[in-house]
């Protein structure tokens, strides 16, 4: 289990795959100085609840893996987490099983 660390020291737990795929998505955005929301439901073994950070490359950020080598990315989960990047509610962590008919439903004209 890596974690998110936001700003000075805040950090969010986040199992190392889903966070290697949050960080590629996450990654181009900022790159482009694109500035949105990032939000993800928190599990109820974890207290439940939702957690929204608001991203912007003027703010640290940090991505800590637990294990040492890196996944094969899936890039039809890195494009589902792009697309819903673009709403009001920003980029929503979205679980990999879902990724292929969320690209599917959402077509867009991101690149």
């Amino acid at each position: 289990m890596g974690e998110l660390i936001y700003g000075a020291e805040t950090s969010y737990p986040m199992e190392d795959r889903t966070l290697s795929h949050v960080k590629a998505a996450i990654g181009g955005k900022l790159r482009r100085q694109e500035s949105f929301y990032l939000s993800w439901v928190v599990p109820a073994a974890s207290g439940s609840g939702r957690v929204s950070l608001w991203l912007s490359p003027a703010i640290p950020l940090q991505f800590h893996f637990l294990g040492n080598t890196s996944p094969t990315l899936n890039p039809v989960w890195i494009r589902a987490l792009e697309l819903t990047s673009v709403s009001d509610r920003g980029m929503i962590v979205l679980p990999e099983a879902e990724a292929e008919a969320y690209v599917r439903e959402h077509p867009s004209s991101l690149g």
